[in-house]
């Protein structure tokens, strides 16, 4: 009797041509699981977090006291759709982008300076 033969004949063989187990569906379980994951982790309050500065920038209003994405203290003196004229020092008026604005103060709080 050939041995070989009977454990080919037995499903056990090297051949590669056995389908997987749990089917198609079970393979994409762990890459679902990680893109859910992803999503609740970074995707969702990176989201979140785009919304609250959108908001913010929408409701600036003249006389906002701010701080910029480059760390310069001013109050706001213009409004225009895409810029916002900030006076940072007595009669010293820049203008900036509406994106680099990182926070707003609040109306009428004291800007301190330092010396």
């Amino acid at each position: 009797m050939d041995y070989v033969s009977v454990a080919y004949a037995m499903g056990g063989g090297a051949g590669g041509n056995a389908a997987p187990q749990g089917g198609a569906f079970s393979a994409f379980i762990p890459l679902i699981l990680m893109f859910v994951i992803f999503y609740f982790l970074l995707i969702r309050p990176q989201q979140k977090k785009a919304k609250q500065h959108r908001e913010m920038l929408n409701s600036l209003k003249v006389g906002d006291n701010i701080v910029t994405s480059g760390g310069i203290y001013g109050t706001v003196t213009g409004l225009t759709e895409g810029t916002v004229t900030v006076e940072i020092a007595p009669k010293v008026r820049v203008k900036i982008t509406r994106g680099s604005v990182a926070a707003v103060l609040g109306r009428g709080t004291q800007v301190t300076q330092s010396q």
